[in-house]
């Protein structure tokens, strides 16, 4: 059958796409959250570094165990009841946040959030990818991290405004998560399930209902023949053992590796303590809460950039780029951190770092998690790729201000440098470019040979 038979319903396969990435939104808003909260907690709590740290990684705790219920959930049940039971619990624990009335019930809280974000973080970028035909499954895979990065820039801009009502500020911050939660409850119901989970579960005719609102009837026939070729044999249910099975263990091990590599780059430092290293340089509460602004701004400009680009230059291009790029920036950093040059110049080696990480690492490593596995693991794969990533993060926000009250704000990213450069040489030894591949012939290329 000739390729230029084959036609695609963008609106339709935009559509979707854009509700399953509201997931994505709540990552972004809890992530953002506690960058304009923290100065208020410290005083509400009275935070030391360790409390510091656990408290904001207590989210990623939570995302742990949300990746490996969601993972499950994911194989079993469909990709669409555990995106609306992330909505629903991203919601609960909200209002659970704002009303916290002690440290331990806010930190059981946050864990909570966390379920449903590590869920959502799952879910969000294989859905978007097993609804897509392979030319534009890279953009929209990135329309996640589009939606990632809108929530950070509104919940900045939120938090900077709301800094001006009082030690209560916190509350407010937290408690507006509630809002897009239940929109994306709202959204997740009018979602079609997953045509390759459907055909996994023996669904067919529903499957086909699925892709015939995706694309032609071309595309359909090819797609019904390639997911049935890959599925053919592979028993329905999957175990963990499966993911480190010698035909998929490469795949798997890259995925691991790339997840980690995401976060010990060190850029969520620059996220979640934005205060913390701009109070080094002696910037006033105003000022912290204005560079998260900006590095809201920036992040959503590289990261339209990246969708406009994963699929025309190439996953692998992008993360080169973007993890020596940030090797080189974090040291001019470090230096203008250790001497104390004004706050002005250390935002704009900020802003950089953010559009280098913006451009390359944020999206395009949850664009290849979400396609370099094969069709019957890709639910449990992801699961321990993304528990590997949040458990990552917990690390890396734990130990930043035990580390910068040991070393300087500036001394940890001397050593997130050093990590950069180590993800180059692994990404240039060990990453495929998969770009314009559907992902049965990706599984092909990867995984059988």
């Amino acid at each position: 059958m000739r390729e230029e038979t084959i036609t695609f319903n963008s609106r339709y396969i935009i559509g979707i796409s854009f509700i399953s990435a509201l997931g994505g939104y709540l990552f972004g808003f809890d992530f953002a959250v506690i960058s304009g909260a923290l100065p208020f907690l410290r005083t509400e709590f009275m935070l030391n570094s360790w409390w510091e740290g656990f408290l904001t990684g207590s989210l990623a705790l939570g995302c742990i165990v949300g990746c490996l219920i969601a993972g499950k959930m994911a194989d079993k049940y469909g990709r669409r009841p555990g995106l609306m039971l992330a909505a629903l619990i991203f919601a609960i624990s909200s209002v659970g946040i704002a009303l916290s009335t002690g440290l331990t019930f806010f930190v059981i809280m946050r864990f909570g959030a966390g379920i449903g974000v590590g869920m959502a973080s799952m879910l969000c970028p294989m859905y978007i990818a097993e609804v897509s035909p392979a030319k534009v499954r890279g953009r929209n895979v990135a329309i996640n991290q589009l939606t990632v990065v809108i929530g950070i820039l509104v919940t900045n801009m939120v938090n900077y405004f709301l800094a001006d009502i009082g030690p209560d500020a916190w509350r407010w911050m937290f408690g507006l998560g509630t809002i897009p939660s239940v929109i994306f409850l709202i959204g997740v119901i009018w979602l079609p399930e997953s045509p390759r989970w459907l055909l996994k579960d023996g669904q067919q005719e529903k499957a086909i209902q699925v892709l015939n609102k995706i694309g032609s009837a071309s595309f359909v026939q090819t797609t019904l023949t390639a997911i049935n070729k890959s599925l053919d044999g592979s028993p329905k249910k999957q175990s963990y053992k499966n993911v480190f099975e010698k035909s998929v263990r490469p795949a798997v091990m890259v995925g691991i590796t790339l997840a980690i590599f995401q976060q010990f780059c060190g850029i969520n430092v620059v996220f979640n303590y934005t205060s913390t290293i701009f109070e080094s340089v002696g910037a006033n509460l105003d000022r912290q809460l204005f560079e998260t602004i900006a590095i809201g701004m920036v992040n959503l400009v590289f990261t339209l950039l990246a969708m406009w680009q994963v699929d025309k230059l190439g996953r692998r291009p992008l993360m080169l780029f973007g993890s020596l790029g940030l090797s080189v920036v974090y040291i001019i950093l470090a230096f203008l951190l250790q001497h104390q040059y004004p706050a002005g110049m250390v935002s704009i080696f900020v802003l950089i770092a953010i559009s280098l990480y913006a451009i390359s690492l944020a999206p395009v490593t949850w664009v290849l998690i979400s396609e370099i596995f094969p069709n019957k693991i890709r639910g449990v794969a992801s699961s321990v790729a993304i528990v590997s990533l949040w458990g990552a993060y917990f690390i890396l926000v734990f130990t930043f201000p035990i580390l910068a009250e040991k070393l300087g704000t500036y001394g940890p990213f001397y050593l997130y440098a050093a990590i950069c450069f180590a993800g180059f040489l692994f990404i240039r030894k060990k990453v495929k470019e998969t770009k314009g591949q559907t992902l049965e012939e990706l599984e092909d290329n990867l995984i059988r040979h």
